[in-house]
């Protein structure tokens, strides 16, 4: 038996570095390189198909100078007003599908996530578990509703983050099931090594030693910029 073709799966693309603007625009021009052709569910009639791969990014000092990058395709005001919205949640209030609103925000689901009539902060359990055994494996909090989302018309992008104490460092992974390489992943990237921070700050606070951030890790099933 002869060995399968594989050239129309999708391709696995990892790119490094140290700097968030550094890693973003080697994973574009890798996706727009090597990814493959495919259709989504969003294409009109005559739209091109997108490219398309399995992403993983490894920033190793995510806040090093430059944090930005001049091409991001958004300005400071919306880059900002984004970061409010992770960590602060400033539109949290939008939140309103019944009135054909929002159907979440990221911070609602981290911050606030409801299950079985209880409201959970997992971003605090998240403190309390890294100051407690900071080389724990089960420090994790989850953005999907599976009584929820597959149905919803706009469901959750970021799936997971997990996170880990190496030393005084604390990395950060965050699992997306499908990422827009061109428009959102670079904001996405800006505000979770904001939260990453704020989570060390806080770690920090309560047991009372310097914990830095450490590397940042962004693991993307669909990585594509589109078509059209």
């Amino acid at each position: 038996m002869g060995k399968k073709d594989l050239s129309n799966d999708c391709p696995v693309i990892k790119v490094e570095g140290e700097t968030l603007p550094e890693v973003w625009e080697k994973s574009v021009m890798k996706c727009w390189q090597g990814g493959i052709a495919i259709r989504t569910e969003y294409d009109k009639v005559g739209d091109p198909p997108s490219r398309d791969c399995t992403m993983i990014m490894e920033v190793t000092h995510p806040f090093k100078e430059p944090r930005l990058h001049r091409a991001f395709p958004a300005g400071l005001e919306d880059l900002e007003i984004y970061r409010q919205e992770v960590i602060f949640g400033i539109h949290d209030d939008w939140i309103k599908p019944e009135e054909g609103k929002w159907e979440y925000t990221y911070h609602e689901r981290l911050f606030n996530y409801k299950a079985e009539g209880k409201s959970i902060d997992q971003i605090d359990y998240l403190v309390r578990k890294l100051s407690e055994t900071p080389y724990t494996r089960r420090a994790q909090a989850v953005t999907w509703k599976t009584w929820l989302d597959p149905e919803c018309s706009d469901s959750p992008c970021m799936q997971r983050f997990w996170l880990r104490i190496f030393e005084d460092r604390l990395q950060l992974n965050v699992h997306f099931r499908s990422n827009d390489a061109f428009k959102a992943a670079f904001m996405n990237m800006f505000a979770f090594t904001e939260l990453q921070k704020v989570i060390a700050e806080k770690i920090s606070e309560k047991i009372d030693k310097k914990i830095n951030v450490g590397k940042y890790l962004h693991i993307a099933d669909s990585y594509h910029i589109y078509g059209s």
